[in-house]
């Protein structure tokens, strides 16, 4: 025996959905009831445990034996489940799994067993049955009583042995399914680098980082206080019904003349400082209402484990098109920023409930809640968390990419890259860009420019990324672009290289290289998957899912491929460009300086707890606690990036937040 493909169902009262994988594995009734499996591609068996049947002598072997690799589609929930029904410690066996999620998003595809495998094209007597979700609801969840089921809590086999039978049904046919998109995904493996992280990545969701539960409950309670107070005001000011309505709202506003097309935040902002009178009290108690969401307090309680830890926020290759982390249940990917100079003592005003020194001293308590999300994130009892952040990774990686030469020399020295990116722009020494300088104006349009041009943005990626905000008018728009395109011939050439190094794949099927990549047409007959690969520097591939050429909307030859559209969440087909290839290149080199960066901080013996973008955050004893060592580090070359120059900065506190 060397492959055991298994597919679990289990019973657990903790909703998985809010609470995780982790919180609903430790719960005190968590269950296993089916175990479906298959020994090296035979036919799938299913071991029916909630009705006494017993795991096989060679199974129960085969599952602790090194020597047998476990498959399972999303395996952490099996690898987990299965450590605490077997009593395995999680981390001395977790080299020993493969998970096929993994392998269909490292290809290209979507997350979900039938999705996949609708995606790479099975037929329906090969997918997941479409039954799986009220079976799961049945059997796997707690019931809710009544007088017709005889006020049960929970459903057993005996009480629906004909849709228990179909369970079972279900449970075999998921291993089915997943061995399918295995076989099929077999002719495009996973590089074992990818796999030791993935392994990383198991490690650090189930390590999980501890969170205040004062401060998280204290939040709960003042952003309830708060908002009925609020929200009785708005009545008692309007007399509406529900004055959140935005309908309601802006039919009382316009009764008091004032007429608005949206009440949308942005909106809210203006018109708060164009108005007066109870026109702007109204519009500011929307204002602070809209910053009321407690949604990610409300996740953390949810998650919250009883050791006071979360688990579970990070979803390994979640951006599929370049292989980033996605955030899941707190969503750390999101977070607000923190702008307030006394976090500490606010904090400690909300651990203690105290709302009326809040208001006196920060005003908009909504906001301040809303500034202390990241702090509710703190390191374990005597340490210390440490944050290090990389300075400018996509800049960095981009120059290094497109050899532009003063961009490196920028990296290489004082690193200030917007006054650097505007002296260039408009030929103004950088030593006149700075604070007290007329010229110090030119700094946020070479701000500007670097955030919204380098994936061939132009005039709407400058407004989108704020421009009109800044200050600038659209009509000076088409002059930064130009501007700043001149000064970087070498990003735009690469632009073009890229795009027509992909034409000329698809054209031709030969294998095209631009600056240590390398672009091929990858295809298997027999399971009649087709790609176009873009093989990065750390010899990781992009993988594009059945590329086909099209002329776009100006009538130029293009590529379209399919994938999942950020926009419909459907998978379909997507057009793309030069820049949009690069930004997916560059983000992905970024992140394979990140996978390197952890797999170094690991090998150090550092606790990883969880990490966003170009961000780690680590929880240190606090005589370890040493940043320089962390930055170090960080910085330290990379051998498949030679001459690529990396720096960091980063701070020790008692808890997590933006410096």
């Amino acid at each position: 025996m060397k492959h055991l493909n298994i597919d679990l169902e289990t019973y657990s009262s903790v909703d998985i959905r809010s609470a995780g994988l982790y919180k609903y594995v430790q719960s005190p009734d968590f269950d296993v009831l089916l175990f479906a499996y298959s020994v090296d591609s035979a036919p799938t068996v299913v071991i029916d445990l909630a009705q006494g049947e017993r795991i096989p002598p060679d199974v129960l072997a085969a599952l602790t034996d090194q020597n047998v690799i476990k498959h399972a589609y999303n395996a952490p929930f099996e690898w987990y489940s299965l450590s605490k029904f077997l009593d395995i410690r999680p981390e001395s066996w977790i080299n020993q799994w493969r998970c096929t999620m993994f392998h269909g998003l490292y290809c290209g595809y979507t997350a979900g067993l039938d999705a996949t495998g609708k995606a790479l094209g099975l037929p329906q007597d090969k997918r997941k049955m479409s039954a799986g979700k009220a079976l799961i609801k049945l059997f796997c969840t707690p019931t809710k009583p009544t007088a017709k089921n005889g006020n049960r809590t929970r459903t057993m086999p005996h009480h629906e042995p004909e849709k228990w039978e179909l369970f079972k049904d279900y449970n075999r046919q998921d291993v089915e399914v997943e061995k399918e998109i295995e076989n099929r995904l077999s002719s495009f493996p996973v590089p074992e680098s990818e796999q030791r992280l993935w392994e990383l990545d198991q490690l650090i969701n189930a390590y999980g980082v501890r969170v205040d539960e004062k401060l998280i409950s204290g939040a709960l309670y003042i952003s309830d206080t708060i908002t009925d107070e609020l929200t009785r005001e708005a009545v008692q000011l309007t007399g509406l019904p529900n004055p959140n309505s935005a309908t309601q709202l802006a039919g009382w506003l316009k009764s008091h003349g004032l007429e608005v097309e949206n009440l949308q935040k942005a909106t809210v902002a203006e018109l708060v400082e164009t108005t007066d009178g109870d026109i702007k009290r109204a519009l500011e108690i929307r204002q602070e209402l809209s910053k009321t969401s407690v949604k990610k307090y409300q996740a953390m309680a949810a998650a919250r484990c009883e050791d006071g830890r979360v688990r579970g926020l990070l979803q390994f290759y979640g951006a599929n098109r370049t292989g980033r982390w996605a955030g899941r249940l707190v969503q750390v990917q999101n977070l607000p920023r923190n702008y307030l100079e006394t976090l500490g003592h606010a904090r400690e005003l909300v651990r203690d409930r105290k709302i009326e020194a809040l208001k006196l001293i920060y005003g908009n308590v909504p906001d301040t809640l809303s500034q202390l999300i990241r702090t509710a994130f703190i390191p374990s009892e005597g340490n210390k968390i440490v944050v290090a952040d990389f300075s400018a990774i996509e800049a960095r990686v981009i120059a290094w990419l497109a050899g532009e030469q003063w961009r490196l020399d920028v990296f290489n020295t004082h690193g200030k890259i917007y006054e650097a990116s505007a002296s260039q722009m408009f030929g103004v020494p950088i030593e006149l860009i700075k604070k007290g300088n007329p010229e110090y104006a030119l700094r946020q349009k070479g701000k500007v420019a670097e955030l919204a041009l380098g994936y061939q943005g132009a005039a709407g990626a400058l407004i989108q990324m704020g421009a009109l905000k800044m200050g600038l008018t659209e009509d000076e728009l088409p002059d930064i672009v130009r501007r700043w395109r001149s000064s970087n011939k070498r990003i735009v050439d690469l632009w073009y290289k890229i795009e027509n190094a992909a034409l000329s794949v698809m054209k031709t099927g030969m294998p095209a290289g631009v600056n240590g990549l390398i672009f091929a047409r990858e295809s298997d007959m027999q399971s009649g998957l087709d790609f176009l690969t873009i093989t990065l520097p750390s010899q990781r591939k992009l993988f594009y899912a059945k590329p086909f050429l099209t002329a776009n909307d100006y009538g130029k030859e293009s590529l379209n491929y399919f994938g999942l559209n950020q926009t419909t969440k459907k998978w379909e087909q997507v057009p793309t460009y030069g820049g949009k290839l690069v930004e997916n290149i560059v983000q992905a080199i970024a992140r394979d300086c990140l996978a390197e960066t952890l797999k170094r901080l690991s090998a150090a013996g550092y606790k990883i707890v969880f990490h966003i973008h170009d961000e780690v955050v680590l929880d240190v004893p606090e005589e370890y606690a040493d940043l320089d060592q962390v930055i170090d580090i960080m910085r330290q070359p990379i051998d498949w990036a030679p001459g690529l120059p990396l720096n960091a900065d980063g701070f020790v506190s008692d808890y997590y937040k933006k410096d």
